[in-house]
């Protein structure tokens, strides 16, 4: 019999989020379209941001990162798990697991930093208009998307390294649909305690900080909105405003509630349930809610149809 504690040779096995009863092939194939609708909705939305001149502005720019991070991170988890549940193999290598792990971090740490990117944009945007040229140059949007992946890989680097490196000599059922560092954290062998309070700490950095960036923001935009004069600038603020709000509350809200809460009231269902929502819903909601409340957005998409499709009738 090979070693126990050898991690880099026996494969983990993901207990998956379905089982093979109709009720349950329903729900899996409308995973499956959430997923492709996700993928074509992002990449749609990049699309139209690089081509479109109109979108060219760092508001946009952001949102196409925000476009690109939800499209890996669809591809990082839906995949896999697809490939699992067709095929009756539940296996993940230790080295696929580490690399979602990695992945999963990277995307979702980058998202909490890009999200308050984002929320400083609609503030500079909104409460100093005149001066949005240079508060918010090409220089420091480009800064704050790279420090947004930079810090979410450090991250991702440290948990998966750090999690690997546990041995695993008992059970290696992960009671999840994919390889996340709390579930595998359960199944090791060794004294977690301080990784588990090292995790708390990340989790306070990579959340609280860009949602105290964010609340601060929004803050000050609702005062300045109120104050406006102009019912339609007021209306166009709240529109841009809630649509950015709408998505922080989904995405935040899902890793708070999943990362944050005490262990005693931890249950391995809901942290599936709440951990399908951020990563296989939420993503495909972004392009609907910025599409949907965006006459720019709109109108790009539709001077695309025209040039590609509508022109060749």
């Amino acid at each position: 019999m090979e070693d126990a504690n050898n991690t880099t040779d026996i494969n983990f096995i993901l207990l998956g989020l379905f089982n093979h009863t109709q009720t349950h092939l329903f729900l899996f194939s409308m995973v499956l379209m959430v997923f492709l609708s996700s993928l074509m909705g992002n990449a749609l939305l990049i699309v139209l941001i690089h081509e479109d001149l109109r979108l060219h502005m760092p508001m946009y720019f952001l949102l196409s990162q925000l476009s690109l991070m939800d499209v890996m991170l669809v591809s990082t988890i839906v995949p896999k798990m697809a490939a699992n549940y067709l095929m009756d193999t539940r296996s993940i290598s230790p080295a696929g697991c580490g690399a979602q792990i990695f992945l999963f971090l990277t995307l979702g740490g980058g998202e909490c930093f890009l999200l308050a990117a984002m929320a400083y944009d609609r503030y500079v945007a909104i409460c100093h208009p005149l001066r949005y040229p240079i508060l918010m140059n090409q220089k420091l949007c480009l800064n704050m998307t790279t420090g947004s992946w930079l810090l979410g890989g450090v991250d991702g680097l440290m948990q998966a390294g750090t999690t690997l490196s546990f041995p695993y000599c008992h059970s290696r059922e992960i009671n999840h649909f994919f390889c996340e560092a709390p579930s595998l954290v359960r199944l090791a062998c060794a004294d977690t305690t301080f990784f588990e309070f090292f995790m708390y700490v990340c989790c306070i950095l990579m959340l609280l900080i860009p949602l105290s960036i964010i609340l601060a923001s929004y803050s000050l935009i609702l005062a300045a909105v109120l104050n406006m004069r102009s019912t339609a600038a007021r209306k166009k603020a709240f529109a841009t405003c809630s649509s950015h709000l709408a998505v922080v509350g989904l995405f935040y809200g899902t890793l708070i509630f999943t990362y944050m809460r005490p262990k005693s009231y931890r249950t391995v269902a809901h942290d599936k349930v709440v951990s399908a929502f951020y990563t296989i819903f939420t993503p495909v909601l972004n392009p609907l809610i910025y599409s949907v409340r965006n006459k720019e957005v709109k109108g790009a998409l539709k001077k695309w149809l025209e040039k590609h499709f509508l022109g060749h009738l």
